[in-house]
């Protein structure tokens, strides 16, 4: 089906050396037979996907960036241990197959997993899928179950009690991204001190029942079945995964929700169809989540303030790049704009919240 997340033509300088990938795939992974056909996906801005085409199975191949990187990013061992284990108890991870730390075949480790096929969701829906107001809110409400679904996984159960500490969590959130944000600062960057002087005063006790959280779950890291595009079959992107506190991952997944009512500038940084007829609104979106959870959320405020100088800090880091040259990539020049709205949305919502 057309709708299917399609592989483009690898990027320049990205490439993949078949010669090498292939023989030591076909030692690790029994029953592959042929010459796989190397794409890439092109989404994503962090690490890269690249999709392994054989005859008879379809792999997907994850790399970091290329350049220089934190010491603690991209941890391709981390993100396979992850799947492997979050699975038992969270069936959309997608399987993997193999990690391989051995850098002299790609230039970096890596990990190779299954193919998901289906749809992944971009700025706007399909016409295709022929989506009504009542289909689109199901959609949104599945979309909503699925994030509940994870943060009530039993992660002891899967043997991951020791991916993050959720004690101090959200106090180490608001530090560490005050910290990153100030170390990406240019001449032309907002500064956030109001914003995050009211974060640190509104800051809550640490979560009562700490989850699994993902850090950036959208609608473009879950993969729809093209036979039936209401049911979600996989959760992609789990490089930022953690144990804390789960209404901090609500918050960011609230920064990235723009509804159909905001103003034009901020529909500039839509990346998802969160405002198409039947989708929740941010405040619904909440009141479902909690209703789903079995919890009263009553400081939501704090979270999504947090989100927005969270997704501020990420866009800043990119911005950074650009504004020093080391990345020549025009889509960041605008970034800075997209900063300031962010800080502005933030002072917003401050001047109204109640807390």
């Amino acid at each position: 089906m057309t709708l299917n997340d399609q592989s483009t033509q690898v990027r320049p300088g990205e490439e993949l050396d078949v010669a090498l990938i292939d023989p030591y795939l076909k030692a690790q992974i029994p029953g592959l037979d042929g010459t796989p056909r190397i794409s890439q996906f092109p989404g994503g801005a962090s690490n890269l996907t690249y999709l392994l085409q054989y005859p008879e199975q379809e792999l997907v191949l994850r790399r970091p960036p290329f350049g220089h990187k934190a010491k603690s990013a991209h941890d391709m061992g981390r993100e396979f241990r992850i799947l492997n284990q979050l699975n038992r108890g969270f069936p959309y991870c997608p399987k993997a197959y193999v990690h391989c730390t051995d850098a002299s075949l790609i230039g970096s480790e890596f990990y190779v997993m299954e193919r998901v096929k289906g749809i992944i969701l971009r700025a706007d829906l399909p016409a295709e899928l022929n989506l009504n107001a009542e289909r689109t809110e199901a959609l949104c409400k599945s979309f909503i179950d699925r994030l509940v679904e994870l943060h009530q996984v039993d992660y002891s159960a899967c043997n991951l009690t020791d991916l993050g500490k959720p004690e101090g969590y959200v106090q180490r959130q608001i530090e560490g991204w005050s910290s990153r944000y100030e170390k990406a600062l240019t001449p032309d960057a907002p500064r956030w001190e109001a914003v995050v002087a009211w974060l640190r005063e509104k800051m809550p006790a640490d979560h009562s029942r700490p989850g699994i959280i993902h850090n950036d779950y959208r609608f473009d890291n879950v993969i729809l079945d093209a036979a039936n595009p209401m049911q979600i079959i996989g959760v992609l992107d789990w490089e930022m995964t953690t144990l804390g506190d789960p209404l901090m991952d609500l918050g960011n997944t609230l920064a990235y929700w723009i509804e159909a009512t905001d103003p034009a500038p901020v529909q500039l940084m839509r990346r998802q169809p969160s405002n198409a007829p039947g989708m929740l609104t941010r405040r619904q979106f909440v009141d479902y989540y909690a209703e789903r959870a079995g919890i009263t959320i009553d400081n939501i405020d704090f979270y999504y303030t947090y989100g927005l100088f969270r997704l501020a800090g990420i866009i800043q880091q990119i911005y950074y790049r650009f504004y020093h040259g080391q990345t020549q990539d025009k889509r960041f020049a605008p970034f800075i704009h997209m900063n300031r709205l962010l800080e502005h949305m933030s002072l917003q919502v401050i001047e109204k919240s109640s807390l």
